[in-house]
C-alpha cells in the first residue's frame, strides 16, 4: 500500500487524528484520493436559530462546536479538488439554508461538477421554530472529466434515504449511506478521505466496507 501522505507526515491511516484538517489535507500528495466527504460546520445554521434558547440548552452541543467561516470552507475546498483524483468524488454535506442561499461559489475556480444530489431522512424530528428539521442534504460532486461508465457502480440507491444515527456527536451521519456510497466509487483497501470527522462515521464506514480512512478531526480524535 502506497501511502497518500507526503514524506515524513506526523498523521496515520485508519486513525482518529486529532488535528486541524486543513493541515492534513496540506500534507496529503495531489490527485491520489478517489472520494472524500466533507461535513462543514458552518456558522450560517445557527445565525439563522439563535433567537430563543438555540446554543443555551437546546442545541448547546452543537452550537458550541468551532464554527467555520465561508473563506474557510472555500480552503478545505480547493485542497479537496487538488487531492481528489481525475474522475474522483467529493460528497458534501449541507443543509437546507445551504440549499436556498446556494454554494456554487464554494466550487468556483476547482474542477469539481455538481452532478448529483441525496435527501437524508433522519426518521426523527428535530428542532425547529416553524417547521422541524427531519433531514439533511448530501450534494454529489464529481472532478472533471465527468463519468459513470466504470466508475459509479451501485445504480440501486434511492435519491431519498431514511437511516436512524446513534447520537454520538452534534453531527452524527448515516453510516449504512455512506458506506453504500464507498462502495459505489471505490474499491476494496482504497482510501477514504475525511478532513473534519466530527463522530467518525466514515471511519466506521471504511472498516465495514474495507476501506483505508484518512481524516481527523479538531475537537474529537487521538494524540
Amino acid at each position: 500500500m502506497i501511502s497518500p501522505f507526503v514524506d515524513n507526515s506526523p498523521y496515520k491511516i485508519n486513525f482518529k487524528n486529532k488535528t486541524d484538517g486543513l493541515k492534513l489535507l496540506k500534507d496529503i500528495k495531489s490527485d491520489c484520493i478517489k472520494l472524500a466527504f466533507f461535513d462543514p460546520q458552518y456558522r450560517g445554521v445557527l445565525d439563522k436559530l439563535q433567537y430563543g434558547n438555540e446554543g443555551v440548552s437546546r442545541g448547546k452541543a452543537r452550537h458550541d462546536l468551532p464554527q467555520m467561516p465561508e473563506e474557510v470552507i472555500i480552503n478545505f475546498i480547493s485542497e479537496l479538488n487538488r487531492i481528489i483524483s481525475k474522475s474522483g468524488h467529493l460528497f458534501l454535506w449541507v443543509d437546507k439554508f445551504h440549499l436556498c442561499q446556494g454554494v456554487l461559489e464554494w466550487f468556483e475556480n476547482t474542477e469539481l461538477n455538481l452532478v448529483d444530489m441525496i435527501v437524508w431522512d433522519k426518521d426523527r424530528i428535530g428542532m425547529g421554530y416553524r417547521s422541524r428539521r427531519k433531514s439533511e442534504y448530501l450534494i454529489i460532486l464529481q472532478k472533471s472529466p465527468v463519468r459513470v461508465k466504470g466508475i459509479w457502480n451501485d445504480h440501486s440507491i434511492p435519491d431519498v434515504w431514511t437511516e436512524k444515527t446513534e447520537k454520538v456527536h452534534p453531527h452524527s451521519k448515516p453510516i449504512e449511506l455512506q458506506k453504500r456510497l464507498i462502495e459505489a466509487v471505490t474499491d476494496k483497501s482504497d482510501f477514504v478521505l475525511d478532513p473534519a470527522s466530527g463522530g467518525y462515521s466514515v471511519l466506521e464506514a471504511c472498516k465495514r466496507s474495507e476501506r483505508n480512512f484518512i481524516g481527523g478531526d479538531l475537537i474529537y480524535g487521538e494524540d
